[in-house]
Order: structure tokens, then sequence, then C-alpha cells
């Protein structure tokens, strides 16, 4: 039998494959019984997963394609049954009202969008979390350029005092949210 993704080289890290497999038989039943009632596994819930990092694993790169791509079909499924269940217009207000929230947020000042990390913890840089942040207003407001991969990748270099990594973590899942339901 063939493996699923190619593997890193034995003297590199890559992902765990036993967890990789195991995950991704987990993820095909639960797609296949996705019904738009409670669920084992949700298009968010796969932007979370983690794997233990083996030296000859599986390729990194080419596993979280295969994720974001199993989280893209996930939130199609997941939009079709509650269009089917409460109608599209409930369906748009909620993804509106999300994206309310984010504009609102995103429309503080500079430095003060969001929490700051304690003074001897670190958080994610100011300065290019607010950059991202423009980004972010600039596509609700004006329909800028930003796509979910853009949002998805995005990383933050940490900063002493910097901006808590949740908070941040959590607007960045709601916009992936709201990208992925107004496809």
């Amino acid at each position: 039998m063939t493996a699923p993704f190619p593997r890193a080289r034995e003297s590199r890290l890559g992902y765990d494959m036993g967890e990789v497999d195991s995950f991704l038989a987990s993820a095909r039943v639960a797609y296949s019984q996705l019904s738009g009632g409670p669920a084992d596994l949700r298009a968010a819930d796969l932007r979370h997963t983690a794997f233990t990092l083996r030296k000859g694993g599986y390729s990194a790169p080419h596993v979280d394609a295969a994720l974001e791509r199993l989280e893209d079909a996930f939130a199609m499924r997941e939009r079709q049954y509650a269009i089917a269940a409460h109608g599209e217009q409930a369906w748009l207000s909620d993804a509106r009202a999300s994206a309310q929230e984010i504009v609102n947020r995103l429309a503080r000042a500079p430095r003060e969008r969001f929490t700051r990390a304690g003074v001897l913890t670190t958080g994610y840089t100011i300065r290019q979390v607010d950059a991202f942040a423009d980004r972010i207003s600039g596509y609700f407001r004006d329909g800028s350029v930003l796509t979910v991969d853009d949002v998805r990748t995005v990383s933050f270099a940490p900063q002493r005092g910097g901006y808590a990594e949740p908070q941040v973590d959590l607007l960045l899942d709601t916009v992936v949210d709201v990208m992925l339901a107004v496809r």
C-alpha cells in the first residue's frame, strides 16, 4: 500500500504517520456521517489539529495542505446542512453578525485592539498584528484582497508584553469561519 503523503527525510521531522492515518480515517467517517446535527468533528476542529513530530514522518506541508482542503469540505457540508435546516437568510445573518463583531474589534485604535500579555509574558508583536488587522479590516470594509490561506498561515513574532495570543487566535479563527461561510 502506498503512503497518502510524501515522507520527510529520515533525518528531518515530519508528522507521526500513525496519528495522521488514524485521524484521517476518523475524519472520513465523520464526514460521511455529517448530517447537520451534533458531530464529533467540525471544520473548526480541523484547524486546531496537531500531530506529534517524528523523524521521517509525513511531510508536514503536505499534511497541512490536505487538512486545509478537508476543513473547506467540512465547512461546505456544514453550510449546506445549516441552510437546509434554517434557511440561507439565517446563515448569512449569522455570518454578518460575526463579521460585524470582527469589524468592531478592529475599529479600535492601533495598539489597543487586543488585551496585552503580562509584562513578563510573551505575546504577539503588536505592530505585526495591527498591520494584519488592517488587512482584515480592508477585506470586510472595502473588499480588499485577503484569502483564507492568508489568514490560516499568518504568523507573528513574539514580543514581551505583546498582544495576548489566545485573543488574537480566536479572532483569526472567527475570520476564517466567516470567510468560509460566505464562499
